[in-house]
């Protein structure tokens, strides 16, 4: 619970402290690579660790990834300009890339299928306190000390992760000699990062039609192309074929994919949009953007109950019709904001996620045993890490193209549109999502005697 807090807290702290930042480092354009980096670095180390934890065990990782989330909070703290913070920062998402994943397989380890819908509840609430804690804290230090104080809570935090598993968490790792690709993670490493480049750059700092631009979009593309033949003759790839090529885990990854996007075009242009348009306080703002995160863990409690009664499908089903709505609503109502109707449409946007979100990702895990476990879940995660760096990248590129460079200070009615282009984009992938949620495969509730993870396996 204290390593999701971890993540958790970082999610939602820093949003809110975006215009205080750019006001003392400058960069209004770069900004969004201080989540795009983040996550990117997430993204791509995810596959890596969840490969490494089923050969030598989830605690080592999980430590590792502590320590590197600590190191880069120290050194984001002690940033001195915007490039600076943005390299640390990608420090701090290859530790992230260790500590979610590996908190939510141990999850999977420990408990069974029936006994993780109430683990849901108490990992629920530590996302409720997040929710709260999180923008609170980040209004607090934008307004009242400074902006590096946000990373520097971290400290404590991974501090106390760190002591509770050395102390209290133990696990029994079967004995087996294992390859590990390293080609793979070198190609999906390199091709992922051009790929996010282009899209944050292009149109930024150098035209979209510039060589640069088409040039990172094709060795990205070639590259990735690349690794899904290594991994084809890999002996233990990073992310196995079969991952997705099995229906159920196949459409929850993409689901996973619309998760990302829909949470990262919300988290990162809600603040900013409610402090250039309406003069609202970075506290203020922090707070409207939590009630997406107090919705989250407040439907994620009960999904649990759901998904027992009804099965996996419906549940995300009944989520992502409310993701589409309340997105829906977001980008109408963003033409004539108010504090209120911005919070209510993140309020249930949250809800939505919440019966999308943690179902999904237990029908994959259940599909599969312990030696699997661990590459399943980095695989779902991964697959939302990247849709969070690309929609991030994406939204980004968007935002500036219609900007054309200028601070949403200096021209908040520019800012207020592309705002609403991005909030219209946010919910066309929330539309996407909920059309490949129709492919889930059908089944029975799990834990009856209709439905077995075999059963789930060979969907």
């Amino acid at each position: 619970m204290v390593t999701t807090g971890l993540v958790a807290i970082d999610s939602t702290i820093l949003a809110t402290a975006i215009p205080t930042i750019v006001a003392d480092l400058g960069g209004f354009s770069s900004f969004p690579w201080l989540f795009s980096i983040y996550l990117l670095t997430q993204a791509v180390s995810v596959p890596i660790y969840s490969k490494l934890a089923d050969t030598v065990g989830r605690k080592p990782i999980i430590l590792i990834g502590v320590g590197l989330f600590l190191l880069g909070s120290v050194l984001c703290g002690l940033a001195w300009s915007m490039p600076a913070l943005i390299a640390f920062r990608a420090v701090q998402g290859l530790g992230a890339g260790a500590v979610q994943p590996m908190a939510i397989t141990i999850v999977g380890d420990i408990y069974t299928l029936a006994e993780r819908a109430k683990v849901q509840g108490y990992l629920a609430s530590v996302w409720a306190v997040s929710a709260v804690v999180g923008p609170t804290l980040g209004g607090l230090f934008a307004e009242y000390l400074t902006w590096n104080w946000i990373f520097f809570v971290n400290i404590p935090l991974s501090i106390a992760a760190g002591w509770l598993l050395v102390r209290h968490f133990h696990e029994t790792v079967p004995s087996r000699v294992h390859r590990i690709d390293w080609a793979g993670g070198a190609l999906l490493t390199v091709s992922t990062s051009l790929i996010i480049l282009a899209l944050l750059e292009g149109g930024n700092a150098w035209e979209w039609a510039s060589p640069q631009s088409i040039g990172a979009l094709a060795v990205g593309m070639a590259l990735l192309a690349a690794f899904v033949l290594v991994e084809r003759r890999a002996a233990e790839p990073v992310l196995a074929p079969w991952v997705l090529s099995r229906r159920l885990l196949g459409v929850t990854a993409l689901i996973a994919v619309g998760v990302g996007v829909v949470l990262m075009g919300v988290t990162t242009y809600v603040p900013t949009f409610l402090e250039a348009l309406l003069g609202t306080s970075p506290l203020v703002s922090g707070l409207t953007l939590a009630m997406l995160t107090i919705g989250w863990p407040i439907s994620a409690s009960q999904a649990g109950r759901l998904y027992l009664r009804w099965g996996f499908r419906t549940t995300v089903l009944i989520g992502v019709v409310i993701v589409v709505l309340s997105t829906a609503a977001l980008a109408w109502t963003s033409t004539t904001p108010s504090v209120l109707a911005v919070g209510l449409s993140c309020f249930f946007i949250g809800l939505g996620l919440g019966l999308v979100a943690a179902p999904s990702l237990i029908a994959a895990q259940a599909s599969v045993g312990w030696g699997e476990r661990g590459v399943v879940t980095g695989a779902n995660m991964f697959a939302r890490s990247m849709g969070s760096a690309v929609g991030v990248a994406a939204l980004g590129a968007l935002v500036n193209a219609r900007m054309g460079g200028a601070d949403a200070s200096a021209d908040p009615q520019a800012f207020g549109s592309a705002s609403t282009s991005v909030f219209v984009a946010v919910a066309i992938a929330a539309l996407a999502m909920a059309l490949v949620s129709l492919a889930m495969p059908r089944t029975g509730r799990p834990g009856s005697h209709s439905t077995s993870d075999v059963e789930l396996a060979a969907s």
